[in-house]
């Protein structure tokens, strides 16, 4: 029914909580493809413990688009899941929640939900409620989408493969070209992942300059000067620090609230003035440096994966 395809480098923290996710899913007989990146650890050992294949692609060769089509190549089925190797399922019926909006034939993109752990950045679970809200839209209006929970449809794949090129982005690049062949996108809450980050500052400053640098690619006319870098950090800061003071978590979360945000802004804002054009110094750093709050209203009546 489903393929299923992890991009991952030296993952063996996070690994096998999904995998153990996977296999408690209400769907089965998941094919599952491990794109290892080179890793040093025992990502691949525990992956290969669970019967998962591996496809290998060479560091220096990687983009998280390739990594991707790599993968896809080798997927046996017509529906094809993507998750981060750093994030796990909250409930059993992940996939299959995930996978519903596929019954429309127009449909050729679902994404889900996502959330931080109780330790993720105060400013990080903020974003994940501002791109991931509670409730579904059968058929989005944008091509906002994220290849971290995420569906598609093969055989349109096909015809056009994720941009190898991009430093990041690569599923936003492909739901605009979809959306502009006349397809939908599906947004779905219920199929809820959790996303481990937890990036140092300058973690944080890499991953939103190299998005940044693929966002101008893909869409030429997006500008960021220093008069949005202040009113966005401004802004956001100010918004971050009375969400923390309402929900009383105000004092353990006020200096993350600070550097995340400047951090966020400064690295769009100097990702907006450079090209997308890889060096093999820029994918050390957006690739390999593995330096590694709001509450949801809605309830599920469905019981989480209870995880040891």
């Amino acid at each position: 029914m489903v393929s299923l395809i992890i991009r991952a480098y030296n993952e063996e923290k996070h690994i096998g909580r999904l995998l153990e996710g996977i296999k408690q899913q209400t769907v089965k007989n998941v094919d599952v493809i491990l794109v290892d990146s080179g890793s040093t650890d025992s990502t691949v050992a525990i992956a290969e413990s669970y019967g998962v294949r591996v496809v290998r692609i060479p560091s220096a060769e990687f983009t998280f688009g390739r990594s991707l089509n790599y993968g896809i190549r080798e997927a046996k089925r017509e529906f094809i899941v993507m998750a981060s190797a750093h994030v796990y399922p909250v409930y059993p019926d992940w996939l299959e929640t995930l996978l519903h909006p596929f019954q429309d034939d127009s449909v050729v993109l679902t994404y889900g939900k996502q959330r931080g752990p109780d330790f993720a950045k105060f400013s990080e679970q903020q974003i994940f409620h501002q791109w991931y809200p509670d409730v579904s839209k059968p058929k989005q209006e944008t091509a906002f989408c994220n290849n971290a929970n995420a569906a598609i449809r093969k055989s349109l794949w096909e015809k056009n493969n994720y941009d190898e090129t991009l430093t990041g982005l690569e599923d936003l690049a492909w739901a605009k070209w979809a959306t502009q062949q006349g397809h939908a996108i599906a947004y779905v809450a219920e199929a809820e992942i959790i996303h481990v980050h937890n990036e140092t500052p300058q973690g944080v400053y890499n991953r939103y300059r190299r998005e940044a640098m693929a966002l101008r690619k893909i869409y030429p006319e997006a500008h960021f000067n220093f008069y949005d870098f202040l009113r966005l950090t401004t802004t956001n800061i100010f918004s971050d620090l009375w969400h923390a003071a309402r929900e009383r978590v105000l004092l353990k979360n006020i200096s993350s609230i600070f550097w995340f945000r400047f951090m966020q802004f400064h690295g769009t804002r100097i990702g907006h003035r450079e090209t997308s054009l890889i060096t093999p110094q820029l994918r050390e750093t957006f690739y390999y440096a593995r330096e590694r709050k709001g509450k949801d209203k809605r309830k599920r009546d469905v019981e989480p994966i209870k995880y040891e």
